[in-house]
């Protein structure tokens, strides 16, 4: 619900009476992912979506039904289900939603949850859909963790079981659905938890204060980065220059780089292509967690800072993680198709997409 948290602290905020359904559960080729949410209120308005639009109309009958007597429900629909073409799955995907009266307690938690993320603390909350307790609900944040909310009956062995899974979603940044119990991981009776975790946007770092670097800059805002700029030429990295940009950083590549926390959802994208800035740079980038390192560059230079690099003992595994000629071959020449080019790369390897035409793969559209 991560989409539309501040539409739903709003209507928190006025006293709004609504219904709350989220995905949390995928199969197959699923128009939207875990988390997805979709509120209705008491006087019938609607923000968000679970399905891009196939099921929202089924869903808002069911939110009504929730309202009314407030039971919470969990309900599917897929293209196994007689009722898939009825209500619109047509893209072959099925989705689980759990669909909740908002009461006090979760208003308190969406409230907690706004302020831990305005604050860019990592958080997730933990939602019990199966049990004698469907519909209560733990938020963990780090980097403090708060108890449950009042009255939810998750006391015990049960309250230390959810935590400890919630937690560790929330180590790994990834929404889930967790079984505790029978084949799970704790000896209770089965329960059916679904974590979603918040998790601070991703770092894009562009090296190279130029024109590709300002259109990557606007389309890695675009796609949910926190992107800085940086540049050892002052007269080039400038705020004016980048306004797209959440940072503007005016340091030696290889310098800044040292002095910023990286992890596995971090892109660093390398337009700088002189070897003065590229190299002592790539030499720390390959020997740190990232999720995508790219350097643009012709085949030749590329060729010239392999060699450059194993001079200074990467490896060849080192060697392997480095996208070069940076991006897709979209035959894109502007600055704008560039960034398209180097994004379209970037989402195929966080997504773990071939980069083919889907006309030519017969993979799923949507991956779980």
């Amino acid at each position: 619900m991560k989409d539309i948290i501040s539409d739903l602290r709003q209507w928190c905020t006025e006293g709004t009476e609504f219904a709350l359904a989220t995905v949390v559960e995928t199969w197959q080729s699923a128009p939207r992912p875990l988390g997805a949410a979709l509120a209705l209120s008491t006087d019938g308005d609607v923000i968000g979506s679970v399905s891009g639009g196939c099921v929202e109309g089924a869903v808002i009958d069911v939110a009504r039904d929730v309202l009314s007597d407030g039971q919470p429900r969990r309900v599917r629909y897929g293209v196994a289900n007689e009722s898939a073409f009825t209500v619109g799955l047509t893209c072959g995907g099925t989705i689980e939603l759990f669909v909740t009266r908002v009461d006090d307690n979760l208003r308190s938690l969406i409230t907690a949850l706004t302020d831990a993320i305005d604050h860019g603390h990592a958080a997730a909350v933990a939602t019990l859909i199966t049990g004698p307790h469907q519909g209560a609900r733990l938020l963990i944040t780090d980097p403090t963790t708060s108890g449950p909310p009042a009255d939810t009956g998750l006391t015990g062995e049960l309250e230390h079981a959810v935590r400890a899974a919630t937690q560790g979603q929330l180590a790994a940044g990834r929404s889930a659905q967790i079984q505790l119990g029978g084949e799970g991981p704790h000896c209770l009776t089965d329960v059916t938890v679904f974590v979603e975790a918040y998790v601070p946007p991703p770092r894009m770092i562009i090296f190279g204060a130029i024109d590709f670097a300002a259109a990557l800059a606007r389309l890695g805002s675009f796609l949910g980065y926190h992107v800085t700029v940086c540049d050892a030429r002052a007269v080039f990295a400038t705020p004016q220059r980048f306004p797209d940009a959440d940072e503007v950083v005016v340091a030696w590549p290889h310098v800044h780089l040292d002095q910023v926390t990286l992890d596995e959802r971090t892109v660093l994208c390398v337009l700088t292509h002189d070897p003065k800035f590229d190299i002592p740079l790539l030499v720390k980038a390959l020997r740190r967690p990232a999720r995508y390192i790219g350097a643009m560059g012709s085949r030749r230079t590329h060729a010239d800072r392999l060699a450059a690099l194993r001079r200074e003992g990467l490896t060849d595994n080192e060697l392997a993680r480095l996208r070069s000629p940076i991006g897709l071959d979209l035959g894109g020449r502007t600055p704008e198709e560039t960034a398209i080019s180097i994004a379209a790369e970037i989402i195929a390897c966080t997504g773990g997409g071939s980069g083919l035409p889907l006309s030519a793969t017969d993979n799923p559209i949507h991956r779980c």
